[in-house]
Protein backbone atom coordinates (compact mmCIF):
# COMPACT_ATOMS: atom_id res chain seq x y z
CA UNK A 1 0.00 0.00 0.00
CA UNK A 2 2.67 2.85 -1.53
CA UNK A 3 0.32 4.37 -3.86
CA UNK A 4 -0.69 8.14 -3.31
CA UNK A 5 -4.59 7.21 -3.39
CA UNK A 6 -4.04 4.24 -0.46
CA UNK A 7 -4.83 5.17 3.14
CA UNK A 8 -1.75 4.76 6.04
CA UNK A 9 -3.35 2.24 7.81
CA UNK A 10 -2.22 1.73 11.28
CA UNK A 11 -3.52 -0.75 13.97
CA UNK A 12 -2.80 -1.02 17.58
CA UNK A 13 -2.53 -3.71 19.51
CA UNK A 14 -2.69 -5.44 23.02
CA UNK A 15 -4.25 -8.75 24.01
CA UNK A 16 -8.44 -8.52 23.94
CA UNK A 17 -8.72 -5.41 22.52
CA UNK A 18 -10.76 -3.78 24.94
CA UNK A 19 -9.11 -1.61 27.07
CA UNK A 20 -5.03 -0.41 25.46
CA UNK A 21 -5.86 -0.88 21.86
CA UNK A 22 -8.97 0.53 21.63
CA UNK A 23 -8.28 3.65 23.44
CA UNK A 24 -4.99 3.88 21.46
CA UNK A 25 -6.87 3.64 18.45
CA UNK A 26 -9.95 6.11 19.25
CA UNK A 27 -7.52 8.74 20.85
CA UNK A 28 -5.02 8.50 17.84
CA UNK A 29 -7.76 9.09 15.27
CA UNK A 30 -8.77 11.63 17.40
CA UNK A 31 -5.33 13.47 17.08
CA UNK A 32 -4.65 12.94 13.47
CA UNK A 33 -9.00 14.05 13.07
CA UNK A 34 -7.37 17.35 14.63
CA UNK A 35 -4.34 17.62 13.04
CA UNK A 36 -6.50 17.28 9.46
CA UNK A 37 -4.50 14.10 8.62
CA UNK A 38 -7.08 12.54 6.28
CA UNK A 39 -4.45 10.04 4.62
CA UNK A 40 -4.41 7.70 7.70
CA UNK A 41 -6.63 5.41 8.92
CA UNK A 42 -6.41 3.53 12.77
CA UNK A 43 -8.15 0.13 14.30
CA UNK A 44 -7.23 -2.04 16.40
CA UNK A 45 -6.98 -5.95 17.50
CA UNK A 46 -5.75 -8.08 20.50
CA UNK A 47 -3.55 -10.69 20.23
CA UNK A 48 -6.13 -13.01 21.55
CA UNK A 49 -9.83 -14.03 21.17
CA UNK A 50 -10.99 -13.50 24.57
CA UNK A 51 -12.73 -11.06 24.26
CA UNK A 52 -13.95 -11.07 20.74
CA UNK A 53 -16.82 -9.25 19.76
CA UNK A 54 -17.24 -7.70 23.07
CA UNK A 55 -17.51 -4.50 23.46
CA UNK A 56 -14.58 -1.51 25.00
CA UNK A 57 -14.34 -1.88 28.97
CA UNK A 58 -16.40 0.93 30.23
CA UNK A 59 -13.74 1.84 32.40
CA UNK A 60 -11.99 2.94 29.32
CA UNK A 61 -15.16 4.04 27.46
CA UNK A 62 -15.75 6.65 30.77
CA UNK A 63 -12.15 7.86 30.40
CA UNK A 64 -12.55 8.18 26.75
CA UNK A 65 -16.21 10.02 27.13
CA UNK A 66 -14.66 12.27 29.78
CA UNK A 67 -12.77 13.80 26.94
CA UNK A 68 -15.55 13.80 24.31
CA UNK A 69 -13.98 10.23 21.95
CA UNK A 70 -16.76 8.01 21.73
CA UNK A 71 -16.34 4.00 21.75
CA UNK A 72 -19.80 2.84 21.40
CA UNK A 73 -19.47 1.44 18.31
CA UNK A 74 -15.71 -0.79 19.35
CA UNK A 75 -15.98 -4.36 18.94
CA UNK A 76 -13.45 -6.68 20.12
CA UNK A 77 -11.10 -8.50 17.32
CA UNK A 78 -8.47 -10.97 16.88
CA UNK A 79 -5.69 -9.84 14.97
CA UNK A 80 -5.28 -11.70 11.72
CA UNK A 81 -1.60 -12.35 9.87
CA UNK A 82 -3.29 -10.95 6.71
CA UNK A 83 -2.82 -7.47 8.40
CA UNK A 84 1.00 -7.82 8.04
CA UNK A 85 0.84 -6.77 4.53
CA UNK A 86 -2.13 -4.41 5.07
CA UNK A 87 -0.93 -2.02 8.02
CA UNK A 88 1.73 0.23 7.25
CA UNK A 89 2.41 0.89 11.21
CA UNK A 90 1.65 -1.79 14.21
CA UNK A 91 1.38 -0.47 17.56
CA UNK A 92 2.21 -2.90 20.48
CA UNK A 93 0.64 -1.85 23.60
CA UNK A 94 3.36 -3.70 25.97
CA UNK A 95 6.55 -5.76 25.33
CA UNK A 96 4.43 -8.84 25.41
CA UNK A 97 2.29 -8.09 22.43
CA UNK A 98 5.68 -6.67 20.50
CA UNK A 99 7.35 -10.21 21.01
CA UNK A 100 4.08 -12.01 19.99
CA UNK A 101 3.73 -9.77 16.53
CA UNK A 102 7.93 -10.18 15.89
CA UNK A 103 7.51 -14.04 16.02
CA UNK A 104 4.46 -14.17 14.13
CA UNK A 105 5.79 -11.84 11.61
CA UNK A 106 5.64 -13.13 8.18
CA UNK A 107 8.94 -11.52 6.70
CA UNK A 108 11.35 -8.82 7.16
CA UNK A 109 8.69 -6.35 5.80
CA UNK A 110 6.37 -6.95 8.45
CA UNK A 111 8.76 -7.25 11.19
CA UNK A 112 9.85 -3.78 10.22
CA UNK A 113 6.37 -1.97 10.62
CA UNK A 114 6.19 -3.33 14.07
CA UNK A 115 6.77 -0.68 16.80
CA UNK A 116 6.16 0.01 20.63
CA UNK A 117 3.75 2.80 20.87
CA UNK A 118 5.20 4.69 23.46
CA UNK A 119 8.65 4.15 21.06
CA UNK A 120 6.93 7.61 19.72
CA UNK A 121 6.93 9.13 23.58
CA UNK A 122 10.11 11.55 24.15
CA UNK A 123 10.40 10.25 27.38
CA UNK A 124 11.19 6.97 26.47
CA UNK A 125 11.80 6.91 22.84
CA UNK A 126 15.92 5.50 23.06
CA UNK A 127 14.56 3.53 25.49
CA UNK A 128 14.64 -0.69 25.49
CA UNK A 129 11.14 -1.97 24.24
CA UNK A 130 10.96 -3.38 28.25
CA UNK A 131 10.68 0.50 29.59
CA UNK A 132 8.14 1.17 27.10
CA UNK A 133 5.10 -0.69 27.80
CA UNK A 134 1.81 0.25 29.21
CA UNK A 135 0.35 -2.67 31.73
CA UNK A 136 -3.07 -3.69 31.41
CA UNK A 137 -5.12 -1.57 32.94
CA UNK A 138 -8.09 -4.03 33.21
CA UNK A 139 -7.28 -5.39 36.77
CA UNK A 140 -6.64 -1.98 38.51
CA UNK A 141 -8.96 0.95 38.40
CA UNK A 142 -9.78 4.16 37.63
CA UNK A 143 -6.35 5.38 38.12
CA UNK A 144 -5.13 2.66 35.94
CA UNK A 145 -7.15 3.83 33.30
CA UNK A 146 -5.79 7.50 33.47
CA UNK A 147 -2.51 6.41 33.73
CA UNK A 148 -3.03 4.20 30.46
CA UNK A 149 -4.60 7.38 29.17
CA UNK A 150 -1.51 9.80 29.93
CA UNK A 151 1.11 7.02 28.28
CA UNK A 152 -1.04 7.06 25.14
CA UNK A 153 -1.68 10.80 25.32
CA UNK A 154 2.26 11.16 25.59
CA UNK A 155 3.14 9.56 22.46
CA UNK A 156 0.85 10.72 20.34
CA UNK A 157 2.08 13.85 18.85
CA UNK A 158 5.20 11.88 18.18
CA UNK A 159 2.93 9.33 16.13
CA UNK A 160 1.30 12.35 14.24
CA UNK A 161 4.46 13.66 13.45
CA UNK A 162 5.62 10.29 11.82
CA UNK A 163 2.10 9.93 9.76
CA UNK A 164 2.77 13.48 8.89
CA UNK A 165 6.25 12.43 7.38
CA UNK A 166 4.84 9.51 5.90
CA UNK A 167 2.13 11.37 4.19
CA UNK A 168 4.20 13.77 2.56
CA UNK A 169 6.67 11.21 1.85
CA UNK A 170 3.86 9.61 -0.35
CA UNK A 171 2.91 12.76 -1.47
CA UNK A 172 -0.88 13.21 0.53
CA UNK A 173 -1.00 16.95 1.66
CA UNK A 174 -3.35 17.93 4.41
CA UNK A 175 -6.81 18.95 3.61
CA UNK A 176 -7.74 16.47 0.46
CA UNK A 177 -10.91 15.13 0.91
CA UNK A 178 -10.40 11.95 2.96
CA UNK A 179 -11.65 10.87 6.36
CA UNK A 180 -10.72 14.01 8.99
CA UNK A 181 -13.41 14.26 10.89
CA UNK A 182 -14.71 11.50 11.41
CA UNK A 183 -13.53 8.00 13.48
CA UNK A 184 -12.41 5.65 10.73
CA UNK A 185 -12.87 1.92 11.65
CA UNK A 186 -11.02 -0.51 9.40
CA UNK A 187 -13.33 -3.88 8.62
CA UNK A 188 -11.05 -5.85 6.86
Amino acid sequence: MTSTSSQYRIIAVCTGNICRSPMAELMLAEALAAERLRGAVVDSAGTTAYEAGRPIDPRAARKLAAHSIPSDSHVAREWRAEWFQTRELILALDVDHFGWLQQAAPDRGSLSKIRMLRSFDPAVAGKDPLDQGIEDPWYGGHADFDLTWNLIHAALPGIVAHVRAELAQRGQADGQPGTAGRRVRSIS
